[in-house]
């Protein structure tokens, strides 16, 4: 798999992309935020890691321009760890988030993490395309559509979605899409998951075939009207 490194700290860089070629992952490289987009415009790849600050266009930014023409997994870098600075970035399109200094191992787990998650899935007897409403999922393409219009989401997304439409009318709570759709401890706020799931309803049109939310034991649930 081909994975892009965007980040002004040469340093920091040329170990992650160090320890990147060290797992199988081909790895090009970048400076800036102008010179990510222009990458990814023209090249194929499976997973972008990117720092927030940096010249000419940060990542912030670069990622939003990305998100126009692609829905390749994006991993942040940030030497901020405010949790609405991260709410900002999934706004963006952000799918993961990275706080500076970091550990490269915990890196490389999130990096296998996405890559799966974000993969075409096997062919199997379960993996049948699912309707509902106007809204068809295809797990093995990972390709939604919507009134046979095509959606363009991120692997997140596509994963709360997935989970929405296999059981439809069942609610889950922040906690539950956490621990099931982010598969590693997360630390963050679990407005995240408000954030991403706005995304899916901005992105389906908001109409009744969208993901609904309701008040429950738990505070906010969600679920896929069948």
């Amino acid at each position: 798999m081909k994975i892009l490194v965007v980040d002004d700290e040469k340093v920091l860089v040329k170990g992650i992309k160090f320890n990147l070629e060290r797992e199988g992952y081909e790895v090009d490289t970048a400076g800036d935020g102008a010179a990510a987009i222009e990458l990814a415009r023209t090249q194929q790849y499976d997973l972008i890691i990117l720092d927030v600050m940096m010249p000419k266009m940060d990542g912030l930014e670069a990622c939003a321009h990305i998100r126009e023409f692609s829905s390749v997994p994006i991993i942040m870098l940030t030497a901020r760890s405010e949790d609405t600075d991260k709410l900002l970035g999934f706004e963006y399109g952000v799918d993961d988030y990275m706080t500076k200094p970091f550990n490269i191992l915990e890196l490389k787990a999130r990096v296998r993490a996405l890559l799966r998650r974000s993969a075409p899935a096997a062919p199997a007897a379960s993996s049948g395309v699912l309707t509902i409403g106007d809204v068809t999922l295809d797990p093995e393409r990972r390709q939604v559509k919507k009134g046979g219009r095509a959606v363009e989401l991120t692997a997140r997304e596509f994963d709360i979605l997935e989970l929405l439409m296999r059981n439809p009318n069942k609610v889950y709570s922040r906690e539950m899409l956490l621990s099931t759709i982010w598969n590693y401890d997360y630390q963050g706020d679990e407005r995240t998951v408000d954030v991403h799931v706005r995304r899916i309803r901005e992105k389906l049109e908001d109409v009744p075939a969208s993901p609904e939310y309701v008040m429950t034991k738990w505070g906010v649930g969600y679920y896929f009207k069948g």
